[in-house]
């Protein structure tokens, strides 16, 4: 009895923590959409709960005198009860926004937007995607684009993989929703990110149809 009480609440938090996560994720993409907001990671510490918000203009969110990131942390805090100083929230960098969906996701909207047509915004995003060193690239924007009848474009480029457990590690999507005059526009990227070994730019691991053969070790040729 006493084990499924166990279940039932470990099964809670992480319910608990994925709402949380989503929660902060949903508050800071529409807070930071135009500070390059590129994600987050919660780090749970013995006293403290830490949030770090990847963007491409840190100074942005940082806002003047640190003024902007005290706000939103005081923000988290009274939503979700914690103590005074149980939550501190850091701005990282994003090491290469041309790898990063969101970023390129509310790229395009913004160009949407501002009125630039559908087929060269989403070539400008594909070409700067590709440039920065992506493998592949896709971007589909589907609803009315031109006249009554709704329908999707998708436009690609590069190498892209679309099922099984490489696709988890290799591409990031991110989906975007542009409130235009005619009505709403569903736009989604997805990058297919390069290797890379040091697991900075992309996945540590090889894709699993890449196979190294190596030569035997020491193997003097024999006559037999």
């Amino acid at each position: 009895c006493n084990m499924s009480a166990l279940n039932i609440s470990k099964k809670r938090k992480f319910v608990a923590d994925g709402v949380f996560y989503s929660e902060l994720n949903e508050l800071f993409s529409r807070q930071l959409a135009e500070d390059g907001y590129a994600g987050l990671e919660v780090r749970v510490t013995s006293a403290t709960i830490e949030i770090i918000i990847k963007a491409t203009r840190t100074q942005d969110v940082l806002g003047e005198k640190g003024q902007r990131i005290r706000e939103l942390t005081s923000v988290v805090q009274k939503r979700f009860n914690f103590p005074e100083g149980a939550v501190e929230i850091f701005a990282d960098r994003v090491a290469n926004r041309g790898l990063n969906a969101q970023t390129q996701a509310e790229s395009l909207k913004y160009k949407l937007l501002g009125g630039l047509a559908v087929r060269r915004a989403c070539y400008g995003v594909l070409r700067f995607v590709m440039e920065s060193g992506a493998k592949g690239a896709e971007v589909s924007v589907s609803g009315k684009v031109r006249g009554q009848r709704a329908k999707t474009q998708k436009f690609s480029d590069g190498y892209m993989i679309k099922t099984g457990h490489a696709y988890e590690e290799y591409v990031e999507t991110a989906v975007r929703h542009v409130m235009m005059r005619q009505g709403v526009l569903g736009v989604k990227v997805a990058i297919m990110l390069p290797h890379d070994p040091k697991g900075i730019m992309g996945p540590k691991t090889l894709l699993s149809d890449i196979i190294t053969i190596l030569e035997p070790k020491g193997e003097e040729s024999r006559a037999y």
